[in-house]
């Protein structure tokens, strides 16, 4: 029952910490990345389909995507979805492949990246400590239901706080490495 809970706090703990890492890979550092353009739509045959689903992405050298749609009718309409996307890049296009060149942050936009970077942490912390609570409360109820005693849930209460602390430091060290990448000239 107490293993139960931990191992479930455990996988959730791990799932943030993942969705953390995947939502820092879609934050624009000076180097152009595929996954930048995950969450950007286009409409295709009236569906909200995403960029990635629709077109190959390629990064031919580090400051360049190039992307090139498998139906050339939709060109237009991928590149008016890159332009409304909050990318802030001007895609230039040829007919059949779209290129994206991605100049080198100005100091300001890597302390706004960097600002953006820490309420994605802060976030990813905030879920962490729900677990825990979440966790805890479960905990509560055992005892409650007089199903275990009170040291085994207290027992079981510090292993999860020793859960929620290395998961935090976690959060803390990809914030850290992401905020290094980000500033890096």
């Amino acid at each position: 029952m107490i293993e139960d809970i931990i191992g479930a706090a455990t996988e959730k703990m791990d799932k943030t910490i993942t969705n953390l890492s995947h939502e820092f890979s879609t934050v624009r550092t000076g180097r152009a990345s595929a996954a930048m353009l995950e969450r950007i739509s286009v409409s295709y045959y009236g569906a909200q389909t995403p960029i990635t689903q629709i077109a190959s992405i390629k990064t031919p050298e580090a400051h360049l995507l190039v992307v090139e749609p498998w139906d050339k009718q939709i060109v237009n309409d991928v590149v008016k979805a890159i332009q409304a996307s909050d990318l802030g890049i001007m895609p230039s296009n040829d007919g059949g492949i779209i290129r994206l060149p991605f100049p080198p942050p100005t100091e300001e936009r890597r302390k706004e990246l960097v600002k953006q970077c820490r309420h994605i942490a802060e976030e990813a912390k905030i879920a962490v400590r729900n677990e825990r609570r979440d966790a805890n409360s479960k905990l509560e109820r055992l005892i409650k239901d007089a199903d275990v005693s009170k040291d085994e849930v207290h027992r079981a209460e510090e292993r999860i706080q020793k859960l929620t602390d290395k998961h935090i430091a976690e959060v803390d060290e990809l914030l850290k490495r992401k905020e290094a990448e980000v500033m890096e000239v």
